[in-house]
C-alpha cells in the first residue's frame, strides 16, 4: 500500500515568501494561466484560496520564492502581463511588506 507523502518530500518552504491576489470577471483558465507562470520561473504555491461571488473572481496565494529563477519586480512584471490577457487584475507583494503593512 502506497505510503502518503511525507514533509520530506523534496519540496520544502525555503523562503522569502510572496502574497499574490487575482480578482476580475471569473473566466475559465485564470487559475491555470497564473499557476503556469510562477511554475515557469520555480515559484511554489504554498496556499491558495479562490472564490468566484456573483461572477466575480477572487484568488489569494502565498508563494515561495525561494527557488525562483527571478526577482520580485520581474515575476510581478511578468504575472501583470499574464493578468491583461486574462482580463483580471493581480498584486504582488513581498510577505514581509505586507506583515509590515498590517501592523498596528
Amino acid at each position: 500500500m502506497p505510503q502518503p507523502a511525507s514533509p520530506g518530500c523534496g519540496v520544502e518552504p525555503r523562503g522569502p515568501y510572496a502574497a499574490v491576489f487575482v480578482h476580475g470577471c471569473d473566466r475559465p483558465g485564470i487559475v491555470a494561466g497564473i499557476a503556469g507562470v510562477l511554475a515557469r520561473v520555480g515559484v511554489n504555491i504554498l496556499d491558495i484560496s479562490q472564490t468566484v461571488l456573483r461572477g466575480v473572481f477572487s484568488m489569494a496565494m502565498i508563494v515561495d520564492l525561494g527557488g525562483a529563477r527571478v526577482g520580485l519586480e520581474e515575476l510581478r512584471s511578468m504575472l501583470e502581463e499574464e493578468a491583461r490577457r486574462l482580463g483580471v487584475e493581480v498584486s504582488v507583494y513581498s510577505l514581509d511588506v505586507l506583515r509590515y503593512m498590517q501592523r498596528p
